[in-house]
């Protein structure tokens, strides 16, 4: 199990931790050029069978075992007003995961992934960020170790999602401390604030940015961030040291996910992008960090299930690559 000991050592992770096999990514560009079908033509699908081929090193990788997990976590920064519902929903929702009543519920299993929740010291929220950092070192450290852990090092694929009242805002505000523009062109409606909601949430993201300026990425995580967002970090970098893909679902864990991408953009090298969200932020996120998102559904739900539902196309994309005959089995002239 990967441990973090310092926010500081994280950047360089990313000179240790394993890259995509370059002799599987050849083998299965090969093998596209050789199926019973133009070069090219299946797009988006070959592309996502080759990265596939790279990151679990085989020409012909399938799909056993597909793990999501849903990190959940409360915030301090609700205090300030940015949510329409409760905190208690956050671990009411939880119970609904784990009862199985959620939209990730049915979307992991239409598309056979395994679910497990972890829900983060919900009754211990974050501090609130327009006061004082959200997190300690200690305790952003303490999450992501715990996001490691909760990775299955024999899947061949890993979702992340998130369930946290309040973290919407989060999201904003580590988007705009990480990659600029204002809180009022990242901010959204979330779980569905109305104006006055969205002004608030714009004001205490100015409050915490001008507070927590001049910080490394991962420093920022702290500052501004929540338990859910360090645990999605922990659990993209144990993946990575698995050689297991990721598929991250919309705008709260993409931007979860971009604080590694700030302190070093290789550390997402073998991450996809499940979805693009409806919330505003997220396609000027996407942006930022050189994502495509494999799915267009205007879904802003959360809880990984954009990821969940993008693993379909990733299984399907297998499917093709693995049973399409080539033009030479099928008898077919290929020129």
């Amino acid at each position: 199990m990967m441990e973090f000991t310092a926010l500081s050592q994280i950047a360089s992770l990313a000179d240790t931790l394993p890259v995509a096999d370059s002799a599987a990514r050849e083998a299965a560009l090969a093998r596209q050029n050789s199926l019973t079908k133009p070069p090219g033509s299946l797009g988006r699908l070959e592309e996502l069978a080759i990265f596939m081929a790279g990151w679990r090193a085989t020409a012909r990788p399938v799909i056993k075992k597909a793990q999501a997990v849903v990190f959940a976590g409360n915030h301090g920064i609700c205090a300030q007003g940015v949510n329409p519902y409760p905190q208690e929903v956050t671990k009411q929702m939880v119970a609904n995961f784990e009862h199985g009543g959620a939209s990730i519920n049915q979307l992991c299993r239409a598309n056979g992934a395994a679910l497990s929740v972890v829900a983060l010291d919900l009754d211990t929220p974050t501090a609130d960020f327009t006061q004082g950092p959200a997190m300690t070192e200690a305790e952003t450290l303490e999450a992501m170790t715990r996001g490691a852990a909760a990775v299955d090092p024999t899947a061949d694929v890993l979702i992340l999602g998130e369930m946290g009242i309040g973290n919407s805002t989060i999201a904003a505000a580590l988007a705009s401390a990480l990659f600029g523009a204002t809180p009022a062109e990242w901010v959204g409606p979330g779980t569905g604030s109305d104006a006055e909601g969205i002004a608030r949430k714009i004001a205490a993201i100015e409050a915490g940015l001008a507070r927590h300026g001049g910080l490394s990425a991962m420093e920022t995580l702290a500052a501004l961030g929540g338990r859910e967002q360090a645990a999605i970090c922990g659990a993209v970098l144990a993946a990575r040291a698995a050689h297991i893909p990721v598929i991250l679902d919309g705008f709260i864990c993409t931007a979860a996910a971009a604080v590694l991408y700030a302190a070093d953009p290789r550390l997402l090298d073998h991450c996809l992008v499940g979805h693009a969200s409806a919330e505003p932020g997220h396609r000027r996120l996407l942006a930022a960090i050189g994502q495509k998102p494999v799915l267009e559904f205007d879904m802003r739900l959360g809880e990984g299930s954009g990821a969940a539902l993008a693993l379909g196309i990733l299984r399907a994309a297998l499917e093709v690559h693995n049973g399409m005959a080539t033009f030479g089995e099928a008898g077919v002239s290929d020129k």
